[in-house]
């Protein structure tokens, strides 16, 4: 059961049993008003209100309509009680207070009754068995149109609040989720903004300073250290390709890894964060921190960045599984996910995006790519690099 259910269910359970509660509560006292019944009858009805408000209790926090069997069966217990058993005869306070169970005490159960087809069933068996007993019981103290307009009443006010928070409650929790995606796209462009605004400093302070120089033929710079920002202008480049986001220290200085070896691990929560801002999660499974070379680690991450973005694309899905494995001799990832899949044999040979940007660049590093997918049956990619 979905959520939205589990809440609606909840709800009504817990409006049932206040409803039912109440009018339980103003029955009894109505019956315990003196001359209402005598008091052997009363303390004979005491027990069956008893069991009438735990049931209802137990409604407002148990799904099972077997509860509102007693509810029915104690209630017109009661009645049979109130208008054959007393003695000395039934008072008005004692036929209101039959009014009170019948019409609004027992109805509660009306509430709960109204989500499936079974329930409903039920709902109707128990109104024509409480309207056609009250009725016939209380034929010698009121006149039967008024106990019939009482109870359909009562009965149908209670229906109709069921139906009611069985509509509300779905689309309550349909609009909220419509807000929440607003909020969420919101976000996300405004991340996205920002991102941009940050890249084009970026490159306004380092690359873009770099190519003005070379096109003044590098005047009032020392080659050595034209050379130097040229390099770090290719790794910055390196680290944004694999979903980094460089912090500047100053204008022109930003924070960049000079070892030739990176760990693994931390470059693919990079890769992770870049694809979540973009509405993909991934989940990593496997091992956490592999060293590579620099040269194999931009093929290996560059490469699970296209078969993550082929997912984004035209998988269908929002979710995608990577899991790292590696040996003595091979490090190797595989992205698997759930979404349409595809026929192998009806890729066009003219789209070059999965033969060059993930075979053609494993190849070129030692590496090797290879392909599953049916339709309907999701698509696993597996990506192998030396060490």
């Amino acid at each position: 059961m979905d959520l939205i259910a589990k809440e609606r269910d909840r709800l009504l359970q817990r409006t049932a049993r206040v409803y039912g509660l109440s009018f339980t509560v103003v029955s009894l006292l109505c019956l315990a008003i003196p001359g209402a019944v005598d008091m052997a009858s009363f303390f004979v009805c005491l027990p069956l209100y008893l069991v009438i408000a735990f049931c209802q209790y137990r409604i407002g926090s148990s799904r099972s309509m077997l509860w509102a069997v007693p509810i029915v069966v104690a209630g017109l217990a009661i009645v049979g009680i109130v208008t054959l058993l007393a003695p000395e005869g039934t008072g008005e306070a004692g036929i209101s207070a039959i009014a009170q169970l019948t019409a609004a005490s027992m109805a509660s159960v009306a509430i709960v009754l109204t989500t499936e087809l079974l329930r409903r069933v039920f709902l109707g068996v128990s109104f024509a068995l409480t309207l056609g007993l009250t009725v016939f019981l209380t034929l010698p103290f009121q006149a039967p149109g008024r106990t019939v307009a009482l109870l359909v009443l009562g009965w149908v006010l209670a229906t109709i609040i069921g139906f009611w928070i069985s509509a509300g409650v779905p689309q309550a929790a349909r609009r909220i989720a419509s807000i929440g995606r607003a909020h969420r796209a919101e976000r996300q462009a405004s991340e996205t903004e920002a991102q941009r605004r940050q890249g084009a400093r970026l490159l306004h302070d380092t690359v873009l300073a770099t190519l003005t120089l070379l096109a003044h033929s590098g005047v009032g710079v020392a080659p050595e250290a034209m050379k130097q920002q040229a390099a770090d202008d290719a790794r910055l480049l390196r680290q944004l390709r694999l979903g980094a986001t460089p912090t500047p220290q100053s204008s022109g200085v930003y924070n960049l890894e000079s070892n030739d070896e990176t760990v693994l691990g931390t470059t693919l929560e990079s890769v992770k964060q870049r694809f979540g801002r973009m509405g993909l999660e991934v989940s990593w499974h496997g091992t956490g921190q592999v060293l590579l070379p620099s040269d194999v680690l931009d093929a290996f991450l560059l490469a699970l960045a296209e078969c993550l973005e082929n997912v984004r694309r035209h998988s269908g899905v929002t979710e995608a599984h990577v899991t790292i494995t590696e040996d003595e001799t091979m490090v190797r990832a595989m992205v698997t996910d759930s979404g349409v899949g595809f026929t192998l044999d009806d890729v066009d040979s003219a789209r070059l995006g999965f033969k060059e940007s993930v075979v053609a660049r494993l190849k070129e590093v030692g590496g090797k790519a290879r392909l599953f997918s049916a339709p309907g049956s999701g698509t696993t990619v597996v990506l192998e690099v030396p060490r």
